[in-house]
């Protein structure tokens, strides 16, 4: 039919797009012609036709999907419709596309396969190398990003720029609507963040009208074939009623709900291979509060130097400032984001590929609670490490009971199995929130003991289950730190005995016996020792505290390997997990056999821990004879056998100290 048509309506030479234009066909028609000849070589002479703003009003927003798949060479097309088209109209297409847009390219069955190679060889290409466009002759050449990316990219574009020429009443009903769809394509992508976050911003931007220049491009992008000239037509349904002051904050709102969302999703998507989790924020903080714990290794570059330094690193800065900035343009409150991260109602999500009502007042459009968590430590941090924001608005919390809400909100929402595997950039951003509140001596009270044993459970069971080595060193110092806060010792002794009797995880039984050992050298220093003259002694300098935690510091090991005779594989394995809890308990006891002046005070000579060192030490001997052999029935082999040669050895060392310093006692 269209064929038909178009022989009709046009000569035997003249291109039929020109030829067919109304009044040679009505609208509708000449829609059906457009479609049917709609191609890369044909773009020049649509982008001619568009120029007539009449019909590109009636017709336009029908070529919104059709232009789609001709980038980056449709671009300047959709431009023509953005700027002519019928504004209301072309919002609700752009905003299908968006949602309707895939990231990741769907597998075609065989049956798909046939006769599709030319779809498939445009599938298998990952950026677009572009040369002269056909509708921007004389660019020089450039890379551009995934089609799925671009389409991204240019749909904020051409959506920005209808809703620049929208007027009426109650803009938020649109905005509402856009920007759902914006945030419903952005969550879909799993590549290429970077250069979708930097085009919700400059969206944001622009729909927000703040005057902040634009971030320059991670790469050579499409962003070089942009050029606006077309002028734009008024909105033919402009309501000339201003919007009021509910419907200017409504917006505002749906703004600021926009970008926190953003936020969290690109600050998420951030992984590295050389452990840095998401902005390093902890480490960062702890290089300045604590700068003799920076490990000092050859070659060891700080985290401050790598994100000074590093090409992707001061991108995420650049790009996490950008997101700071435009927030406080935007009038968003400290309070508000402390609020929202306090609120221990689970926040409230829509189903995935659905859209939300516009909503009524502003007070019904929440905020993303992770989005807002990373905003504040962003404030907070940048008060801490650029004496330029020291006059900013303050954001300080306490550990008791803010940080303590944000853990309980944060952290093993899905179960206590799952405290540590969050995201590490979550982890680290809430791990420098309770970081800044130690440094600034803002401990608070906890509402009870139980409170503050929960809080040190979650914060030690970060240290113990997160795979990053930065972040489980920073909440080992938090939880140590909060830990030796508490005034009350026999709070402290209680939490730690529960550690060791309690805790599944060997490596932060390890990390309990650090405590208690940190805790027995304080208590039994020449300094704590005359002033407890004056007062109450400290359990942790007499026998008592010893006792309490010997029968899960020193346990009875004589039946701990049973199957060791008939399973020596599985007796490994139980022993490879516990090998630092065993070296950690005995260089204590080795230390306290040491100390001779504590003897007495501490009753060490009452303990008797045979029925610990003899089994270890005939167990540690048999998986020595083991390796020794070759380590076949471990399965191992290389380094991992020579590493575990080392450690068994090691523990040997320390029995061989302690039998020694024992017999010496």
């Amino acid at each position: 039919m269209a064929e038909v048509q178009q022989d009709q309506a046009c000569g035997s030479d003249e291109n039929p797009l020109l030829a067919a234009r109304p009044p040679a066909t009505d609208p509708i028609t000449y829609l059906t012609i457009v479609e049917y000849n709609l191609s890369e070589a044909n773009l020049p002479v649509l982008h001619e036709v568009l120029q007539d703003a009449e019909l590109t009003s009636t017709i336009g927003w029908d070529l919104i999907h059709p232009l789609l798949p001709l980038l980056p060479a449709s671009e300047e097309c959709l431009q023509d419709i953005a700027s002519k088209g019928n504004p209301r109209e072309c919002i609700l297409k752009v905003t299908e596309a968006l949602r309707i847009l895939e990231f990741e390219e769907r597998q075609e069955t065989d049956d798909e396969e046939d006769g599709a190679e030319e779809g498939e060889k445009k599938r298998k290409i990952p950026e677009i190398e572009v040369g002269q466009s056909s509708t921007s002759p004389g660019l020089s050449r450039t890379i551009l990003p995934p089609l799925p990316v671009l389409k991204f990219e240019i749909l904020l574009d051409v959506l920005a720029t209808l809703h620049r020429r929208v007027k009426t009443k109650y803009p938020s009903r649109f905005l509402s609507t856009s920007l759902q769809a914006a945030l419903v394509a952005f969550n879909r992508a799993t590549t290429n963040i970077d250069e979708l976050t930097l085009s919700a911003i400059k969206f944001f931007k622009t729909l927000s009208g703040t005057k902040r220049p634009h971030l320059p491009p991670r790469r050579s992008s499409g962003n070089l074939l942009r050029t606006r000239t077309n002028q734009s037509e008024p909105d033919p349904e402009a309501q000339s009623e201003a919007p009021d002051n509910e419907e200017t904050m409504l917006a505002n709102r749906l703004l600021q709900s926009f970008i926190t969302h953003i936020l969290e999703d690109y600050v998420l998507s951030l992984t590295s291979d050389d452990d840095v989790p998401g902005l390093s924020w902890s480490s960062r903080l702890m290089e300045k509060y604590e700068p003799q714990r920076t490990p000092n290794k050859p070659n060891y570059r700080k985290y401050a130097d790598r994100f000074a330094d590093d090409e992707d690193l001061t991108g995420r800065t650049a790009i996490l400032g950008q997101v700071v900035a435009l927030t406080q343009d935007l009038g968003l409150e400290t309070e508000d984001l402390m609020k929202t991260v306090l609120d221990a109602e689970l926040e409230k999500r829509g189903v995935p590929g659905t859209e939300d009502e516009p909503p009524t007042s502003a007070e019904d459009i929440p905020l993303s609670r992770t989005g807002s968590i990373l905003l504040l430590t962003a404030r907070s941090v940048k008060q801490e490490l650029y004496a330029s924001a020291k006059d900013d608005e303050l954001s300080s919390i306490n550990i008791f009971p803010q940080h303590a809400t944000i853990l309980s909100n944060f952290v093993g929402a899905l179960g206590p199995q799952t405290v540590g595997l969050e995201p590490e950039a979550l982890l680290d951003t809430i791990l420098a929130l309770g970081l800044i509140a130690l440094e600034q001596n803002n401990v608070g009270e906890p509402k009870d003991d139980e409170a503050f044993a929960q809080y040190l459970q979650t914060i030690s069971l970060v240290s113990a289950n997160t795979p990053s080595p930065s972040l489980r060193g920073h909440a080992h110092y938090l939880t140590t730190t909060v830990l030796r806060s508490h005034p009350h010792d026999l709070v402290r002794l209680t939490f730690i005995r529960d550690t060791l009797e309690h805790c599944p995880y060997e490596n932060l039984k390890a990390s309990a016996v650090s405590w208690l050992k940190g805790e027995t050298l304080e208590a039994n220093s020449p300094q704590a020792q005359s002033q407890a003259e004056d007062g109450e002694t400290n359990i942790f300098a007499t026998p008592v505290a010893l006792s309490t935690v010997a029968p899960f510091l020193w346990p009875d090991l004589t039946n701990r390997y049973s199957s060791l005779d008939n399973d020596i594989a599985e007796a490994w394995m139980q022993f490879r997990q516990e090998i630092g809890f065993y070296v950690a308990a005995l260089n204590f006891y080795y230390l306290l056999l040491q100390a001779k002046q504590l003897h007495d005070s501490l009753g060490i000579k009452g303990l008797q821990l045979d029925q610990y060192i003899s089994p270890l030490k005939k167990v540690a001997s048999r998986f020595q004879e083991e390796l020794n052999a070759g380590g076949e029935k471990f399965d191992l082999e290389g380094e991992s056998l020579e590493q575990a040669k080392a450690d068994v050895g090691l523990l040997e060392k320390v029995i061989e100290w302690v039998e020694g310093a024992a017999k010496r006692a």
